[in-house]
């Protein structure tokens, strides 16, 4: 592809946008050919000087509402790195043109009803132009995505199949939501008003899967004592769209996971009654809303974001009973310092380590799989490892 630039980081002046550029300057310097695209140049020239980014790295704009400045944006780019969310509201249209003019593109979506409408009206369009699209390449949903696949990957190779049955279970997570996964619930939210069938496509854990409906999902809607792994746990806040992007990947891997898997994620909050309050606690609270919710544009401070840290356990048990173990861990806050490495390597990958890949509209790791894991291993702070 014969494009002006290799990356263009969308959204750049934004707070997510900024911490993307930065690492793109600080790791890849100029050798990368990319651009900060946004609807105020002046601005991007100023988040340009405070990160310490070159220069030479060029400005362009670009705005949601001015099809026109997308269009040029879309056509100058191999890949568009989009962290301008809630996508429902201000993505649609640049998803559509990269899909038309064969322009790779990866973003930040935890929208799962948005997602459901994008593949539907795009994904034939993009396997025509071979536009590579890959939603959902931050810490949703890449670590649980990608830490299914690797263990299923582990499972094959040494068990000769797949598991059937894999728990995600975060054990560790210090750092804040992002204002944008905030911002994206509420959106979801005002639009189930208008769109009541909004709902069904919610509540389906195939919903992203194709048209597949396979077998009844664990619950993860309540606290319970997980005797897998001896400790109490609550559900988890990104389960709902982790879990549907975990069945579209097994769905466009040609059911390599098997077509009666389950899976399932909640949070760990430890052993006992002290477990036990906390995991009930945890079920009746929702750390999005009130008035501490994180806001679209703040964030947490670069020591706040450099202390933070994920770990997920990925438990399977297989046909025979036995057990399987595998951890991804982030070395960042996961909202937004690991999430911002996450998903400039997920652009870079998708330009320069996936020649193979048709067009479509892709979840992580049937698009980028070991390749991404690599990219992630050596240059993005995460590890991926089995467990005794």
């Amino acid at each position: 592809m014969n494009r002006e630039f290799d990356v263009i980081i969308y959204g750049a002046s934004g707070f997510t946008g900024r911490l993307v550029a930065e690492y793109m300057g600080s790791t890849y310097g100029r050798s990368i050919n990319w651009a900060m695209a946004g609807r105020n140049t002046v601005k991007l020239a100023e988040v340009r000087d405070e990160i310490g980014a070159s220069p030479e790295t060029p400005l362009v704009t670009a705005d949601a509402d001015d099809l026109d400045s997308l269009r040029v944006m879309v056509k100058s780019a191999q890949c568009i790195c989009s962290t301008v969310g809630p996508y429902q509201l201000y993505g649609s249209e640049l998803v559509r043109l990269c899909a038309e003019e064969g322009t790779h593109y990866v973003d930040l979506s935890g929208e799962p009803g948005w997602m459901h409408d994008m593949i539907a009206a795009h994904h034939e369009t993009a396997r025509a132009s071979g536009a590579r699209i890959v939603h959902s390449c931050g810490f949703d949903s890449i670590p649980f995505d990608l830490g299914v696949y690797f263990l299923q990957q582990h499972a094959i190779k040494t068990t000769g199949e797949p598991i059937p049955r894999i728990r995600g279970r975060v054990r560790a997570m210090n750092g804040e939501f992002s204002g944008g996964t905030a911002a994206s619930l509420g959106a979801t939210m005002a639009a189930l008003k208008t769109n009541p069938g909004l709902i069904n496509i919610l509540a389906n854990p195939f919903s992203l899967a194709n048209g597949f409906q396979g077998p009844t999902q664990p619950s993860d809607a309540k606290a319970y004592e997980d005797e897998a792994i001896g400790a109490w746990v609550a559900p988890f806040i990104m389960a709902p769209i982790n879990t549907k992007n975990v069945h579209r990947s097994n769905a466009l891997l040609g059911h390599l996971y098997g077509e009666n898997f389950e899976y399932d994620e909640m949070m760990v909050t430890g052993r006992g009654d002290q477990g036990k309050a906390v995991a009930e606690m945890m079920a009746t609270s929702n750390p999005l809303g009130g008035d501490d919710a994180p806001k679209p544009g703040e964030g947490p401070s670069k020591e706040s974001r450099e202390a933070g840290h994920y770990d997920v356990l990925f438990l399977g048990t297989t046909a025979q009973g036995d057990t399987l173990k595998a951890s991804v861990t982030g070395d960042m806050d996961p909202g937004y310092g690991s999430t911002s490495k996450m998903i400039a390597e997920s652009a870079l990958c998708i330009i320069q380590d996936c020649a193979d890949l048709p067009g479509g509209v892709y979840t992580p790791a049937p698009a980028m799989g070991d390749r991404l894991i690599a990219r992630l291993t050596s240059k993005a702070g995460l590890t991926f490892s089995l467990e005794d």
